[in-house]
């Protein structure tokens, strides 16, 4: 019967495939590189498998390393949870922090803000995977992520952040060539772009006679990333709806224009921070997420005045 490998041969196989080369992980985890290679090879000796193939400037996973690698990162997980749990620093934030951000939020808020986290507390290593996807928090060893749906299982905590609304808006350039609707209908004779990674993001929500109705655009351009859609506005390539968040700072200074702002309808959407029952008794948790909600929970955006 095969063995799972000791801590040295999980960490020294997890960092491997994430950086996806040897050197990198050996000075990472400061060792030589052929210390490491030996540390993965008799992981796959003891498994009888092979996890990795190598070449001489990079590694990758097989099928079967692929699969070993997310359990591998929830046992390095338990690991590390239960030496905070017991040790004499407990009430120290330290350790590596896996957390997961949707594209818009990350690029256009969080990272600015990373450097005054990491300040506060140095001993905290942060992973910070910035994705617009949906993750499985238990098998990628995620210790938080941000986003602004809900999860699937109800045994994962759900804490909001901040409330947030979306704005249709577009470059003056565009406007100055194409003019700005007046009434939402106007819409349907404008180009307009759509994030299709927003459940029904073609539908746009606006103030009716008696209740909100929604026009069905029919957008020039779709885009899985809102960020994309972002600078295409920017670019004058036509009217996007976008989060608050993203587009403020183009606000501010003018690079972008609301439109149909006295028909818009609040969405009740809400920023969320998620992760699994218990974890946020571990002090670097509980540190990202006071850090979250004290550096946005007041949405800093909305106090730069619009143009």
């Amino acid at each position: 019967m095969s063995r799972i490998g000791d801590r040295a041969e999980l960490e020294a196989f997890v960092r491997s495939v994430e950086l996806g080369s040897l050197s990198a992980a050996a000075r990472e985890l400061k060792l030589t590189p052929s210390t490491l290679s030996k540390l993965v090879t008799r992981l796959e000796k003891s498994l009888k498998v092979r996890l990795v193939t190598r070449t001489t400037r990079r590694i990758a996973p097989t099928p079967e390393g692929e699969l070993f690698v997310a359990r591998c990162r929830r046992i390095l997980g338990e690991f590390e949870d239960a030496e905070m749990e017991v040790g004499r620093s407990r009430d120290r934030p330290r350790g590596r922090l896996r957390m997961h951000v949707g594209v818009g939020f990350a690029m256009h808020q969080l990272v600015d803000a990373m450097p005054r986290f990491l300040e506060r507390h140095p001993e905290v290593q942060v992973d910070l995977l910035i994705e617009d996807r949906r993750v499985d928090l238990a098998r990628e060893n995620i210790d938080i992520s941000v986003r602004p749906w809900p999860p699937e299982s109800t045994s994962l905590v759900v804490r909001k952040i901040f409330d947030f609304e979306r704005i249709v808006c577009a470059s003056p350039a565009y406007l100055r060539k194409n003019g700005a609707p007046r009434v939402p209908d106007e819409l349907l004779r404008h180009r307009c772009m759509t994030t299709s990674s927003i459940p029904n993001g073609s539908q746009w929500a606006f103030k009716g006679a008696s209740k909100s109705r929604t026009i069905e655009v029919n957008p020039s351009v779709s885009v899985n990333s809102s960020d994309a859609v972002f600078r295409f506005a920017l670019a004058g390539l036509g009217i996007a709806r976008l989060n608050e968040f993203i587009i403020a700072g183009a606000l501010h200074d003018g690079r972008l224009v609301p439109l149909l702002a006295a028909h818009h309808v609040a969405e009740n959407l809400s920023m969320l921070a998620i992760y699994p029952q218990e974890r946020h008794r571990l002090p670097r948790v509980a540190a990202m997420l006071g850090f979250l909600h004290d550096t946005f929970g007041r949405r800093p955006w909305r106090t730069l005045p619009q143009q």
